[in-house]
């Protein structure tokens, strides 16, 4: 294979299919994310959501080959600009990230190293990639710090991360991620650390930049209010398993799995949710993933559950809307041709 892939006029940006990460501990083998499947076309917002544990980060670390040195994973197929990148040598994969596929981490504090400055980390993931001379490098830096809306952003290249606020230090990742021109850019929950304003600003930014550099891109949250705002199509997962998949419409309009209906009632309303009242809440507790798990994930938390969800293989399946899947028994409305070589890509 070669180092490069090279850009092509597909659509598809990235495609994943049955993705499953094992992990060795103490009691079991630890199973976080399973049957995970996955596309993202050109200028296009996926937006991963589910609450703190549900395998949202695992399988973002999971597609860059990023995971911990005692981590498994196995997938059927991944496939960037559809060229399949699954199981390539770890050099080929290092000449990939950063360069086709980029992504933006939780904590710009701790990903940006403190010990260099602004200017010299973001030339070097261009140098690593591209033939270029170092003014080349200064030349991009300073057109994509302003892109990102950093003022005086020359004089910002000689600075240390410890120098700019949490929403500059968020602003330098998005350009050092933006540096070669992506195809692909995964954002693990950028907003996460920042306050409400500068929460905002950073969403219409990469909203901005994904349209202008025509990019896919994947949004990795728990906020379904960020979701409201950005997101094109929307997986929802719960222990591991995406568990409903459909545009934005779709899953706000006409949630159909128990679980997403259940995190849909918990979101406050202004105008309708009085002050003092009682919030909603999904009852029970998320069930452990060591070791194998029958089926319905949600079975133990869900009003709505019957003998036939206890059992077998649950897999997403169409629901009543095209492009719509769910993974229910109760709201599936039967057998599809696009699942018969194993789950959907979502």
């Amino acid at each position: 294979m070669s180092k490069k892939i090279e850009k092509t006029g597909s659509n598809r940006v990235l495609e994943v299919k049955n993705l499953n990460v094992e992990i060795p501990v103490p009691s079991g083998l630890l199973r976080p994310v399973q049957n995970v499947s996955l596309r993202v076309d050109r200028g296009e917002t996926l937006c991963i959501v589910g609450e703190s544990g549900c395998g949202k980060s695992l399988t973002s670390l999971a597609i860059m080959d990023l995971l911990p040195s005692k981590a498994k994973r196995t997938c059927d197929e991944m496939r960037l600009l559809g060229e399949n990148v699954f199981g390539i040598k770890e050099r080929a994969m290092s000449d990939l990230r950063g360069d086709r596929m980029s992504m933006i981490f939780q904590e710009p504090m701790t990903s940006l190293n403190p010990a260099y400055t602004i200017g010299n980390q973001l030339g070097e993931a261009l140098r690593r990639h591209q033939n270029v001379s170092n003014a080349e490098a200064r030349d991009r830096a300073i057109y994509l710090l302003e892109k990102v809306g950093i003022t005086a952003a020359a004089g910002r290249l000689g600075q240390y991360p410890h120098q700019l606020s949490g929403g500059l230090r968020q602003r330098v990742m998005i350009a050092m991620a933006l540096m070669c021109g992506p195809d692909l850019i995964i954002a693990d929950e950028p907003t996460t650390a920042l306050d409400v304003t500068i929460q905002a600003q950073i969403l219409h930014l990469l909203s901005e930049l994904q349209r202008e550099f025509h990019m896919g891109m994947v949004l990795i949250t728990h906020d379904l209010g960020v979701v409201a705002r950005i997101a094109d199509r929307i997986a929802v997962m719960y222990a591991g398993q995406v568990v409903e998949t459909g545009t934005a419409e779709q899953i706000f309009n006409a949630p159909t799995h128990p679980y997403t209906r259940g995190l849909l009632q918990c979101i406050p309303i202004p105008g309708k949710t009085k002050r003092g009242e009682r919030l909603g809440a999904i009852p029970g507790i998320v069930p452990s993933l060591v070791g194998h798990m029958d089926g319905c994930h949600f079975a133990s938390r869900c009003s709505e559950v019957q003998a036939r969800c206890q059992t077998g293989n649950i897999e997403l399946a169409p629901a009543k809307q095209k492009g719509h899947l769910c993974r229910c028994v109760l709201a599936q409305s039967g057998p599809s041709s696009e699942l018969e070589t194993g789950e959907a890509a979502v």
